[in-house]
Parts: structure tokens; C-alpha cells; sequence
């Protein structure tokens, strides 16, 4: 494998990235490095997450920038602000000996006018998410007209988030004599329309299978019953007492609700989603990247650009609707070469998704049973013992004590010494563990069939926006998606009327999420109203109903009237 002075980079570049710690090139880097710095190709690199692509494209653009130049020479399109900041961040490094390089951040959650500011003193390389670079095209505070270069990192990500028409409208904006550079996990359809639409015979380069997950993570999967699903994440956390784990949930309300119930048994776990403020989330990722967090519990959305190191397990609390949502959680883990483990806690219902998943992948998926109390306590004795083991003795400190120690614990053999200390910590674990039940499902006898999971309701929303605001059916799906950080499969029918519309979900499961992301929304300064319309459409059916009844069945008060009026004219002709 070669080093980067063999790729010819100036000396300036190698300083700092040797003392960042890289010695040897990633594949990728190895591959994409010497197209990339010659700046005469468009480029196509698809390879995971953690395989080292922004060194592979940073150090290029590094090579390429002209620092005489008083326009932007490059910009990096980002998904999420926590990896534009990232990216940023790496390149400043990379750059640590070529302070003429100015490199902004430009994303949402952060000062605007300090982001223009730093914009207007000029800059060479602007990293954007796609929302905040539009928003500062629309006030005409930047201008990209004669970029050189534009990239596209996690470009399938910012896809799935529902950025299409964002980018449609920056590439619009840039030079067609500029070179573009797109890096993926996974190579969507969508993917390939922009590579149509804007690329020039691209060099294409694919690090492992186009579409598979990494090779050295391995895919585990659980399936248990609905009501055990919580208990199955315990028990799993529990026997793996060094997990370090990032715990995968489909919606921001059960995300919360999950890191609430385990905070509330004892767990170091947070949540990361959507409705946290920017100060919030970057507190809860100082944590979990210092460990003093366990578990990060988090939704699809928050936890796209999270680069953190040594993850040692992804846990999938629900299997997310896409399969390339799967790859991308499964990325956050066995980064830089590393190995990682994914785990899935399924129902019976969830077996067919798994198998699509394996044949997509191409990875083989391993059924593993929960494991019983016993084996639980097993583990966790182990690691302490390991613990013990590696404590370091402060001999200074401990040195006055120790005949206190020794006086007290006199009477004591050393068999029950060692007996007694394991049992502080221990005891909690056999007592919570001593009458756990058996949570798998036991195939033999069937009883998945005979516990049938609940199934979920359909529903319906209404938006005070529709076509008067440009919306078409497309463009209202990804509106939603990027609100409420939802795949395009939870929605169902969407109607689009003059100025509302009606959007039906698959299951109701994920509307409270719906309209509470919605709350204090603004679309062009007008407040975005979201409510339940399928409550509403019932009241409307149910009243129907009661319209059409009344007047096919009259109440008996009616008959009885009309029969007295009939006998009272009977009798007065008699």
C-alpha cells in the first residue's frame, strides 16, 4: 500500500497528515487521490462510511486551490450540519501548514450573519448543507458562479433527506465548465440522474460491492415478541457489558421515550434527534465521543455525519423502512478498517425484511437467541473480574490506608475476600436476573402465531399548503420527509388541492411524531398548520351516517305524531 509522499502531494500536506496519525492511504485514498488532484475529471466514489473519503477528496482540493484567488474555488455540499462541520474541520487540519487556504462552514443552526461575515472576507472552500447555502444564495450573499469544483458527500443521504431540488437549484447555479465530484454509500436510482444531468464522462470507483454493506461488520438478529422488545435491548446491552453503541429508532417521540427508560434504569444513555436545539445536540455528542455515554439513541436524521471512532455496535431497535437507511446505520460503525457488529430486534413479521436485506447485501444475517439470566450474569462477572484486573493502584495514595484496610479485613480468608467484593456489584445483576423469563420465540411450538402483533391503523393529515405554493405531490413528499426525518414509505396517498392538501400515512404509528415535528413550523414566513384529519374525516362520516339514517329510519316521535294527526282527522270526520 503506498504513503502519500508517493502520490506526489506537496510537503506542507504531509506534515500535517502524519501528524494527524496517517501513515497508510485507504483504499479509497489510494484509488481517488491521484485522479482527483490533476482537477480534469469528473468523479464518481462509492465506498461506506469510515473508509476515509474525506481525506480522499480534502487533500485533493487542498492540492488544487488557488490561493490568489478572490472568488470560492471550491464547495462541498454536506446532509447534515454535524458532518459540514466535520468536513470542515478535517480540511482545516489537513491544511494546518497552508494558512492561506480559508475554508467556511456554512449550515443551519448557527449564526447567519457570522457565517456571512466570514463569507465576505473570502474564502476558497465553502462546506453547505443544502437548506442554509440556498438561503444565503436567495439573500445574495454568496456567489458560486465560478466555482471549479463542487462535491457531493453522502450525496444518496442527501437524497433520502429530500434535498433533490436544493441541489437541482446550486448545480443550476454553477459554472458548466466546473468539475463534480460525488461520493456515496449506495448508488440510488436518483444518484444516477444527477450523474446524467450533471457530469461529463465521470471516472467511476467503487471500493468493495456497489450497494453492499462493509465486509467486516457482522449482521445479528433477534426476534421476540412486541411487548419484549424493550426488555430484549436491556438484556442484549446487558450482555455485552464494554458495548460502546448507537441504538437506531424510527421516530424522534421513541427515541426520547427509549434514552428516558434507559437513563430511568440506570443506563449512561441520551438521545439525539430533531427537536433538540444545536447547543443541545453538541452536548450530547461531547459525551458519547468522550464516553461518558454508553448508548447514543437517535433518529436517522440526527445521526447522519457522526463520525465518532471505536463504535462497537449499531443496535437497530426497529428495522428502518429502506435498505439503504440500513447501510448507512450499519456505517457508523467498523470505521477505518475496524470491526463492528449490527444488530436487529425484530418480530416474526420482520423475518421476510430481513431476508430482502441479506440478498440486497449480499451479507448473511445471523439468528442469535436472547440470552437467559444466567448467561447475562456470566458476562458481567467476567468483566468485572477483567476490571479488576486493569485497575491501576495509586500506591500514594491508597499507602496510608492500608493498615486500616488490612486490620479490618483480618478475620477474612482471601477466598472470601475476593467472594465479598465481586458480590457488591454482582448481587444486583443475580437478583435482577434470578427469575428472568425466556424472551425468544419458540418456533416448535409456534406460539408466534398465536401472539399476533398488533396490527396499526391507517391515517390522514391536513396542511394549510398546496399548489398556490408550489407544491406538487413530489415536492410535498420530500417536504415531509425533511421535517419529520421520515423515509418516503411511511406516506401513502398524497393530495394536493389549491391551498391545502391531505397526505394519508401507512400507519398511525408515526402521526403524534408528525404533528409534533410540525410545531412553530414556517414555510416563507407563514406558520404551517398540520392536523389530524383522519379524526376530523371520521366525525364527517359518522355524522353522514346519522343524516342518512335519520332519514330513512325518522325517530319513532315522528310516526307517533304523524299517527295522531292521522286519527285525530279520522276521528273528527266521524
Amino acid at each position: 500500500m503506498k504513503t502519500f509522499e508517493e502520490l506526489g502531494i506537496r510537503e506542507e500536506l504531509v506534515r500535517a497528515i502524519k501528524e494527524l496519525g496517517f501513515e497508510q492511504l485507504t483504499p479509497i485514498q489510494e484509488k481517488a487521490i491521484p485522479v482527483l488532484k490533476n482537477g480534469d475529471k469528473d468523479f464518481i466514489g462509492l465506498a461506506q462510511t469510515g473508509t476515509g473519503k474525506t481525506a480522499a477528496f480534502g487533500i485533493p482540493l487542498a492540492e488544487l486551490v488557488d490561493i490568489n484567488s478572490k472568488t470560492i474555488e471550491a464547495l462541498i455540499l454536506a446532509p447534515t450540519r454535524e458532518l459540514c462541520v466535520q468536513i470542515s474541520n478535517d480540511i482545516e487540519n489537513y491544511c494546518k501548514y497552508l494558512k492561506q487556504i480559508k475554508i467556511a462552514a456554512v449550515y443551519g443552526g448557527a449564526s447567519i450573519e457570522t457565517q456571512i461575515n466570514k463569507i465576505k472576507k473570502g474564502v476558497h472552500i465553502v462546506v453547505a448543507t443544502p437548506g442554509r447555502l440556498n438561503d444565503l444564495i436567495r439573500r445574495k450573499k454568496i456567489n458560486i458562479s465560478s466555482i471549479k469544483y463542487v462535491l457531493l458527500d453522502e450525496a444518496d443521504e442527501m437524497l433520502n433527506m429530500g434535498f433533490k431540488e436544493d441541489i437541482d437549484t446550486i448545480l443550476e447555479l454553477t459554472p458548466k465548465e466546473k468539475h463534480t465530484w460525488l461520493f456515496a454509500a449506495t448508488m440510488p436510482d436518483e444518484i444516477h440522474k444527477i450523474t446524467k444531468k450533471y457530469m461529463s464522462d465521470p471516472v467511476e470507483l467503487t471500493i468493495g460491492t456497489k450497494n453492499a454493506a462493509a465486509e467486516n461488520i457482522e449482521h445479528l438478529y433477534y426476534v421476540v415478541h412486541e411487548k419484549d422488545r424493550y426488555t430484549a435491548l436491556k438484556r442484549i446491552v446487558d450482555f455485552n457489558p464494554d458495548i460502546f453503541a448507537i441504538v437506531f429508532c424510527r421516530t424522534k417521540l421513541e427515541t426520547q421515550e427509549i434514552a428516558e427508560k434507559l437513563i430511568k434504569d440506570g443506563y449512561n444513555a441520551d438521545s439525539l434527534h430533531g427537536d433538540l436545539s444545536q447547543a443541545q445536540r453538541d452536548k450530547v455528542m461531547e459525551h458519547y465521543r468522550n464516553r461518558n455515554l454508553q448508548l447514543l439513541v437517535a433518529t436517522d436524521v440526527a445521526a447522519r455525519g457522526i463520525d465518532v471512532s471505536d463504535v462497537s455496535h449499531v443496535i437497530n431497535y426497529q428495522l428502518p423502512d429502506e435498505i439503504e437507511i440500513y447501510t448507512h446505520r450499519s456505517g457508523r460503525t467498523a470505521r477505518a478498517g475496524k470491526s463492528g457488529i449490527t444488530i436487529s430486534i425484530i418480530n416474526t413479521k420482520d423475518i421476510g425484511r430481513i431476508r430482502r436485506i441479506e440478498k440486497h447485501l449480499n451479507k448473511k444475517f445471523i439468528y442469535t437467541k436472547v440470552p437467559d439470566g444466567v448467561e447475562v450474569c456470566e458476562q458481567q462477572l467476567l468483566s468485572m473480574i477483567k476490571r479488576i484486573k486493569k485497575v491501576e493502584i495509586n500506591q500514594a495514595g491508597i499507602s496510608k490506608y492500608l493498615g486500616s484496610i488490612t486490620e479490618e479485613l483480618q478475620d477474612i480468608n482471601k477466598d472470601e475476600l475476593i467472594k465479598r467484593i465481586v458480590s457488591l456489584e454482582f448481587n444486583r445483576f443475580l437478583d435482577y436476573y434470578r427469575d428472568a423469563k425466556d424472551l425468544n420465540i419458540d418456533f416448535s411450538k409456534k406460539d408466534h402465531i398465536r401472539q399476533k402483533e398488533p396490527s396499526s391503523k391507517s391515517a390522514s393529515i391536513f396542511i394549510n399548503l398546496g399548489s398556490m405554493d408550489g407544491f406538487n405531490n413530489g415536492k410535498m413528499l420530500n417536504y415531509f420527509k425533511e421535517i419529520t426525518g421520515l423515509s418516503g414509505d411511511a406516506f401513502a396517498r398524497i393530495n394536493i388541492k389549491g391551498v391545502y392538501s391531505f397526505i394519508d400515512l401507512k400507519s398511525d404509528e408515526y402521526l403524534d411524531d408528525i404533528l409534533q415535528s410540525f410545531q412553530g413550523e414556517l414555510y416563507k414566513g407563514r406558520k404551517v398548520r398540520v392536523d389530524d384529519n383522519s379524526r376530523e374525516r371520521k366525525a364527517r362520516i359518522d355524522d353522514n351516517s346519522k343524516k342518512r339514517n335519520s332519514r330513512k329510519n325518522p325517530p319513532s316521535r315522528v310516526f307517533n305524531d304523524f299517527g295522531n294527526r292521522k286519527n285525530k282527522k279520522k276521528h273528527q270526520a266521524s
